[in-house]
């Protein structure tokens, strides 16, 4: 029988991370390289994305290799991030062969974090460079930094009762292993909603009940007890941007049913999720080393499950493993003893 093992994301083969991180700005890029490609799928929940080259992922469009996904801070001008991610890959000759040169196919989704930190500090083209340039150069022997790191720099949760009453939130990374199959996933948490431990239900991180407090106020109950005075205090300002990695041999149209099952993580531990407030993305890259004679006999729900419990704990370790930034608290603050 096989059981469900934990590794690290690293250990699953064709794909190298990287991060690019400005603490002073509170914002900063991570970069998912494919350097051989990988089959792509999306799922967008959001009301509220930014996002580029989602539609090349649609199973009816012809590209059938991505490169890079670049998970980035600084809202719509984050996407300059991914440009600088396309023109580093094409020096190391990475892209999409179409006779001339390399394309590199770069695929992109931003959160806000322009209020937390410096709001003019954005991840530009030179950081996404860095990103895929780190990812290229770092040995896979080595873990993948998470916290307050690259994507979930400036990312924070709970923001119902405004700015001052959030917490700080980060970036996870988590992976299985059942059988030989490989699944991992990397999360950077910028959720209106509050943060929850999927298996006990209890919160990890979100609104706080005062702005000088740690006590963590159960959201859903409090959009329910304000009824129809509920306003969100900065519309469309909020994204958990997500990109799952696996060795399974996967056609365009099942990643992105891949990515759609993996869209219950967010159920499972953001309360409330996909909100009008918004820009949850789910990215799927699979690179096929595990085969396709092997690929064939694991079923795609099976794919689907391990990849709901990979980012349901990458979502949970981008609150546990993040820390207090720019005077916001984490929840390290309060399960300190």
């Amino acid at each position: 029988m096989s059981t469900l093992s934990p590794i690290s994301i690293t250990e699953i083969p064709g794909f190298k991370f990287g991060h690019f991180t400005d603490r002073a700005g509170g914002t900063g890029c991570t970069a998912i390289v494919a350097p051989e490609g990988a089959v792509g799928g999306v799922d967008v929940r959001g009301a509220a994305p930014a996002s580029r080259e989602t539609d090349l992922l649609k199973p009816e469009n012809t590209v059938e290799e991505v490169h890079a996904v670049v998970l980035s801070g600084g809202s719509a001008f984050g996407l300059d991030a991914a440009s600088g991610a396309a023109n580093e890959l094409e020096k190391h000759g990475i892209g999409l062969d179409v006779g001339c040169g390399r394309v590199p196919i770069v695929c992109s989704s931003c959160l806000f974090d322009l209020a937390f930190g410096n709001s003019q500090a954005r991840p530009t083209s030179f950081d996404g460079a860095m990103a895929v340039r780190e990812a290229l150069i770092t040995p896979k022997s080595l873990p993948l930094a998470e916290g307050c790191v690259g994507a979930g720099t400036g990312a924070t949760v709970g923001k119902l009762g405004g700015p001052e009453r959030c917490m700080k939130s980060g970036l996870g990374a988590r992976a299985f292993q059942l059988g030989s199959l490989q699944v991992g996933a990397v999360s950077a948490v910028n959720a209106v909603g509050n943060v929850v431990d999927p298996a006990t239900l209890q919160p990890i991180a979100g609104m706080r009940a005062t702005a000088d407090g740690l006590e963590i106020v159960d959201m859903e109950e409090a959009m329910l007890a304000m009824g129809e005075q509920v306003t969100m205090p900065l519309d469309r300002t909020n994204t958990t941007i997500s990109c799952i990695v696996t060795n399974a041999c996967l056609t365009k149209a099942q990643a992105t049913k891949v990515a759609q099952m993996a869209a219950d993580a967010y159920a499972h531990a953001i309360r409330p999720t996909h909100t009008t407030n918004d820009g949850d993305t789910i990215y799927v890259l699979a690179n096929g080393s595990l085969g396709a004679d092997t690929s064939a006999r694991i079923p795609l729900d099976l794919i689907g499950l391990v990849a709901t419990r990979a980012l349901e704990a990458a979502i949970v370790a981008g609150c546990t493993e993040a820390t207090a930034l720019h005077g916001l608290p984490a929840h390290r603050d309060i399960a300190a003893p």
